[in-house]
């Protein structure tokens, strides 16, 4: 078989070529002693730690043998723009659920998630009737959730109290991998939701539904990510401001 290659034809196939665009050879960290040597993830790190103090997240105390102590890991990521270029580097402290005993530090564990036909027909109602799409990004969603167990932690790496070394974090409010996580954080966006006038509805709990003062508004919840539409966009707009 004559082939290209063998005629000494090495240049590519414009028709076959696709358009790209090279990524930065930027890799993300794998522990917490790789991310401390690059300033932008030491950065994100601080940010993230900042944030969590900031929620009163937890409170330390000393760690008695009664208690399952859950350990936690740093988990990196970069945020790319729709050109392949960084946007951010984030930082994330996720929760070994896995440490986790059922009966002693959670119980009930659920992960709201609208349903796909619930999705069709509420983006068929937007289009059809020209209504605004919304899909806010929730920063810390996870953080809003307040914890009905007790749940004990050990202090995050690189971030530990040197006035109290020994001691471990009870959670006030759920970080990211906790079984009970999604839970809480439901629990916490209905009860905002439906003091503000929303109605659960009856076939799909992630949906809620606003009807008053001649504006109708939907909302989607898929775990930490919403979905807002409805017939007035200044009105969806100025909700969506309350809602941060």
């Amino acid at each position: 078989m004559v082939t290209r290659s063998k005629n000494n034809i090495h240049k590519p196939i414009t028709k076959l070529s696709l358009t790209c665009v090279k990524s930065s050879p930027q890799a993300e960290p794998t522990c917490v002693s790789q991310a401390i040597k690059i300033s932008e993830w030491r950065r994100a790190m601080s940010d993230k730690f900042d944030a969590l103090i900031k929620n009163g997240t937890w409170v330390l105390v000393p760690p008695h043998t009664s208690h399952n102590i859950v350990r936690c890991k740093w988990v990196f990521c970069i945020k790319r723009s729709l050109d392949g270029s960084i946007s951010r580097h984030k930082a994330r402290l996720v929760a070994k659920g896995f440490h986790q005993r059922l009966g002693i530090d959670y119980t009930d564990t659920f992960s709201p998630v609208v349903k796909t036909t619930t999705i069709h027909v509420l983006l068929s109602v937007a289009v059809t009737r020209g209504w605004p799409l919304r899909q806010p990004d929730m920063n810390n969603a996870f953080l809003q959730g307040h914890l009905a167990e007790d749940v004990f932690v050990a202090q995050p790496l690189g971030f530990v109290d040197p006035a109290f070394p020994s001691h471990v974090c009870r959670l006030q409010r759920a970080i990211y991998g906790l079984k009970q996580a999604p839970r809480a954080w439901y629990n916490k966006l209905r009860q905002f939701l439906v003091h503000n006038g929303f109605v659960n509805s009856g076939s799909d709990t992630s949906l809620f539904i606003f009807n008053a003062n001649g504006c109708v508004m939907f909302l989607l919840v898929y775990v930490d990510d919403i979905i807002v539409t409805g017939s007035d966009g200044k009105f969806v707009d100025k909700f969506i401001s309350s809602l941060a």
